[in-house]
């Protein structure tokens, strides 16, 4: 190979350009967002290279195939963290797998890995939350789900663990900020996620946007080499986010030109550069200056190959194959494990016994007049939330999925609701007005900038709509929430407040005598005004996806008992940020002057339809070495008349350590069915390998002591029962 075509095999290119100067000119290696039409043309033009190379084609499918129209567009990523299911996470992934491979990609940038801390940057919505041991888990099920048995399978698409790592720890929640990350802090909680993807075989990872410490992480040789493939053993592909080798010289600049940024990436050990077409001259200028060896490139160029090996791509380039794109895209089957997906994605979080809102005894049911409100009861968009069409990453799909493929809330209940019964609708209020970014319409990237939202105003007579439908209503469903403009890449938000008209629409629909169930569809947690304590129940969908309405409909009316825990923590005021629930020790007062230090919920909260007792917490070992296993069992028992799927929840709280730690940390969970009236002994185990904490040496070790094992429905400590227990010194 000469030098410009390694180097072209080191080039990700964006293919909604020139194509052919992509592929047949610079020599791309891969490609990202191709459309439905030119994913052939791609391949042709590859083919007819010089030595005829396969193109890696990838695109983002976060939750679902995001831009094919009509495929199978599950909740998103924080929303099916609620289901706390390993499982399912595979499922889902692996039908994403299955319509993917249909349409010629090889590589999705999934799973997202980092973790939510301040809920004002834009992309919560793509996390599983905040804890290392959810996310970790939840994301290898999903490595094992998209890489299927093996690359060589025809379904298999490659994982990839993003952002590698720290990108979420933001400043005021701005996108891409300097990360204030010690190394240590780094090892304590934000690398174990991306460490459980090394061990589950995770093939790609893709880099974080933001330096730490003065150093980009495109350049962080010590983050890239020395741990990942280092200590790790990472032996597959590194990929940087959207022109990150760009970015050190007119954004971050920390390098001179395009030479020198290029030197930097590769001697740092980044393999495919995405979207910076300069790279292509700056390596081979980088090489003639002697700023980088060539041999570092073929180390680079040797590793993308053998992916292309691995998946079988000089043998079948897998084309797009429409045959079996109609046979799996939006499948039955697939809209059926999706289903699955949100009715155990939904959290219910208040309820006064309004819901659900059929009896027990259906016979009992009289028809019932149901008022669905508000801006996002029948916004099919915002339904669907980021990376899904019409959320401003391709130009192919401006209207979005296909709106007969997607059940709102309004279709929902329409749909579910028993003969007899009957379902009005107002819209209430609007969220926003878009306008175009004072700024100008591009960054100097060349990326669009997105449109500024400002809230938009009380429309009187959207709101008096809404107050006669919920007067002559038995109840009223409330669907509030956000909008795709106000969550996602570079659409951080200042406040956490629900926007627009929405304050004043719940204002008054609880001022009515008609009980309010609200039903909230975000990217994130809300702030939520005084009028949500008035709320008769609460209901946490997020971004259910498309088949979202129907499951709320079947909660609502009972079909379905709602299962749901919250993986992050819910603020009462942005003030409060970040907030989450392993908060390291130490601070003056545990309040503000102005306002408690309390969220509004905690991490791992959740009601059920029935009500569930836990009681005799036992250790049955006391004393573990430092490889022995903690032994635990406790009783948990459905004292209601429904059943129940309960996830029991064991922390761990190591009472006295070296260094500062968090008070308490999620080490296991079990989900429990439960018939009514029934108990269960559940047996629990922790590793004491996992009561561990990274040491002022940045050393993660476990310190032998004194420990307590806490154990119940969510992380607030009045609802954990406690039980001590001690890890002896491994000499002992």
């Amino acid at each position: 190979m000469t030098l410009p075509e390694k180097v072209g095999q080191m080039l990700q290119l964006d293919a909604r350009g020139d194509l052919a100067d992509v592929v047949s000119t610079k020599l791309a290696g891969s490609i990202l967002h191709a459309s439905p039409e030119r994913m052939l043309e791609a391949i042709e033009l590859a083919a007819a290279t010089r030595l005829g190379i396969p193109l890696l084609a990838a695109d983002d499918c976060i939750h679902g195939h995001s831009f094919w129209p009509g495929a199978t567009i599950f909740p998103t990523q924080l929303a099916m963290a609620c289901s706390w299911d390993t499982d399912l996470l595979e499922r889902v992934a692996r039908v994403t797998a299955v319509e993917v491979s249909s349409t010629g990609l090889h590589w999705t940038f999934s799973p997202v890995l980092c973790i939510a801390r301040d809920l004002r940057w834009g992309r919560v919505d793509e996390t599983f939350g905040e804890d290392p041991l959810l996310i970790g888990e939840l994301g290898a099920a999903m490595v094992r789900g998209y890489q299927g048995d093996g690359l060589s399978d025809p379904t298999a698409i490659l994982a990839c663990a993003k952002h590698f790592a720290g990108y979420s720890e933001t400043q005021g929640g701005r996108d891409a900020s300097e990360a204030d990350l010690s190394r240590r802090k780094l090892r304590s909680w934000f690398l174990p996620p991306f460490e459980r993807a090394v061990q589950e075989g995770c093939r790609t990872f893709m880099l974080g946007y933001q330096a730490m410490d003065g150093v980009p992480v495109t350049a962080n040789r010590w983050l890239l080499d020395e741990v990942l493939k280092g200590e790790w053993g990472f032996t597959g592909t590194l990929v940087t986010d959207w022109d990150n080798v760009g970015r050190m010289v007119w954004e971050q600049k920390v390098c001179a030109d395009a030479a020198e940024a290029a030197a930097v990436a590769v001697r740092s050990g980044n393999d495919l550069v995405m979207a910076t077409p300069h790279f292509l001259e700056g390596a081979q200028e980088a090489v003639q200056r002697g700023l980088l060896d060539e041999a570092d490139i073929d180390a680079a160029v040797r590793r993308i190959l053998t992916l292309k090996v691995e998946l079988g791509l000089f043998d079948d380039p897998r084309a797009p194959d429409a045959r079996l794109q109609a046979e799996v895209i939006g499948c039955a089957e697939h809209a059926a494990v999706n289903l699955e997906a949100v009715r155990r994605s939904l959290v219910l979080l208040r309820n006064d016994g309004t819901l659900p809102l059929l009896p027990a005894a259906a016979g009992a049911a009289r028809p019932m007049r149901v008022a669905v409100v508000g801006p996002n009861a029948d916004d099919p968009q915002a339904q669907l939330g980021d990376w899904a069409g019409t959320s401003g990453q391709v130009d192919w799909m401006p209207d979005g999925h296909p709106r007969e493929s997607v059940t709102t809330v309004l279709d929902g209940l329409r749909a579910v609701v028993p003969a007899g019964w009957t379902v009005t609708h107002a819209r209430g209020a609007d969220i926003q007005v878009l306008q175009p970014d004072p700024a100008g319409p591009l960054y100097p990237d060349g990326q669009p900038r997105p449109d500024v939202a400002r809230p938009a105003p009380v429309d009187p007579l959207l709101l008096a709509e809404a107050v006669s439908v919920a007067e002559a209503a038995d109840v009223v469903v409330a669907v509030l929430g956000d909008t795709v403009a106000l969550t996602g890449e570079g659409r951080s938000t200042a406040t956490l407040e629900l926007q627009g008209g929405q304050v004043a629409l719940l204002e008054a629909l609880v001022a009515t005598s008609t009980p309010v169930v609200l039903v909230l569809v975000h990217g994130k947690p809300a702030v939520l005004p005084p009028a949500a304590g008035e709320v008769a129940a609460l209901v946490e969908a997020f971004n259910p996806g498309m088949q979202g309405g129907r499951a709320v409909a079947e909660l609502l009316l009972g079909h379905i008992d709602p299962s749901g825990r919250l993986p992050l923590t819910v603020p009462r005021h942005v003030g409060q940020q970040p907030t989450y629930y392993n908060q390291v020790r130490g601070q003056h007062g545990d309040r503000y002057a102005d306002l408690t230090q309390e969220p509004l919920f905690v991490f791992g909260e959740g009601l059920s339809y029935t009500t569930v007792e836990y009681g005799e917490l036992a250790v049955l070992e006391p004393v573990a070495g430092p490889d022995d296993e903690v032994r635990a069992e406790v009783t948990v028992a459905n004292t209601g008349s429904r059943p129940v799927l309960e996830t029991v929840q064991v922390y761990v709280r190591d009472l006295v350590t070296s260094a500062t730690w968090a008070d308490k940390e999620l080490k296991a969970w079990q989900q429990v069915e439960l018939a009514p009236g029934t108990r269960a002994r559940v047996a629990l185990t922790v590793p004491a390998s996992a009561c561990s904490i990274v040491d002022v040496e940045g050393v993660r070790r476990v310190e032998p002591g004194a420990f307590e094992l806490l154990v119940g429905p969510s992380s607030r400590d009045a609802d954990l029962l406690k039980a001590p227990f001690t890890i002896r010194d491994g000499r002992d």
